[in-house]
C-alpha cells in the first residue's frame, strides 16, 4: 500500500495525509495493511505504548512515485499520538531544507523556524527528573503547529535523509508522562531485584562457609 495524500483542508495538522492523529491501532493496522499483532510493546504501565512500522514495499526507489521511505507510528492506549516518517533518500536527493520547507508550507502554512530538538525513539529512553533524555534525538529545522497538534521538520544527522515527527500535544504529553513513570519503574524494579540478588548470594555463600566450618572444625589441629 502507498500512503497516498488524501484530499484535505489546507493546514489540517490532525492528520498527515490520510492518517489521522487519534486513530485505534486497528483501523491504522488496517490503512496500511499490516496486521495490528505487529504492533511491539514498547512500554506496559502505567500506560500502554506501542509501535507499529510501515515500509514502502517497492524496494527500487526509482519505482517508486512516494517520497515517503518509512513511518513509524506510535500509540498511546492504543490511539495514534505520534508518527515519525523519513522520507525515501533517493527521492529527496539533491534536494535542500529549504526545498522541504517549501513543500511542507504550501500544505500547512508558514512555518517557524526554532532552535529544538526532537525525540525520535521511544526505546532507549532516560530520564532527568520529569524530563524524558533520548540517544536518539535530531535537531527541529522547521514547526508547523497549532494548539493541537504539531509538525516537525528535522534532518538524519548521520545521513542525508529528511523526516518529518507528526504528533498530538494531548496524547503527547500523556505518553511522555507515562514513559517517564515507565522509566522511573522499570530502575526501581531493576534496583530491587538487585539488592534481592545481592542478599540471596550472601544467604548462599554463609550457609556455603558454614557447612565447610562444621566439616572442617572437628578435626582441625594447629
Amino acid at each position: 500500500m502507498s500512503i497516498t495524500a488524501a484530499p484535505t483542508p489546507s493546514q489540517d495538522l490532525s492528520r498527515y495525509r490520510e492518517i489521522q492523529l487519534g486513530t485505534n491501532l486497528p483501523m491504522v493496522a488496517k490503512q496500511i495493511r499490516v496486521k495490528p499483532s505487529d504492533a511491539k510493546v514498547i512500554h506496559e504501565r502505567p500506560a500502554v505504548i506501542q509501535e507499529l512500522e510501515w515500509r514502502n514495499p517497492l524496494t527500487d526507489s526509482s519505482q517508486r512515485s512516494d517520497s515517503v521511505g518509512n513511518i513509524l507510528f506510535r500509540f498511546y492506549n492504543g490511539e495514534l499520538y505520534r508518527l515519525v516518517v523519513t522520507y525515501d533518500r533517493e527521492r529527496t536527493e539533491g534536494m535542500t531544507a529549504e526545498d522541504i520547507v517549501e513543500a511542507v508550507s504550501a500544505k500547512y502554512g508558514n512555518a517557524n523556524r526554532l532552535t529544538a530538538e526532537i525525540i525520535l525513539s521511544s526505546t532507549r529512553l532516560f530520564t532527568d527528573g520529569e524530563k524524558l533524555i533520548s540517544d536518539r534525538s535530531e535537531k527541529v529545522i522547521a514547526r508547523w503547529e497549532d494548539s493541537q497538534y504539531s509538525f516537525n521538520l528535522f534532518q538524519y544527522s548521520s545521513e542525508a535523509t529528511f523526516g518529518l515527527v507528526v504528533y498530538s500535544k494531548w496524547l503527547d504529553d500523556l505518553a511522555q508522562a507515562a514513559i517517564v513513570e515507565s522509566v522511573r519503574m522499570d530502575k526501581q524494579e531493576a534496583t530491587q531485584r538487585e539488592i534481592e540478588s545481592r542478599k540471596k548470594k550472601d544467604e548462599e555463600n554463609r550457609a556455603k562457609q558454614e557447612k565447610a566450618r562444621r566439616v572442617n572444625k572437628p578435626p582441625f589441629r594447629p
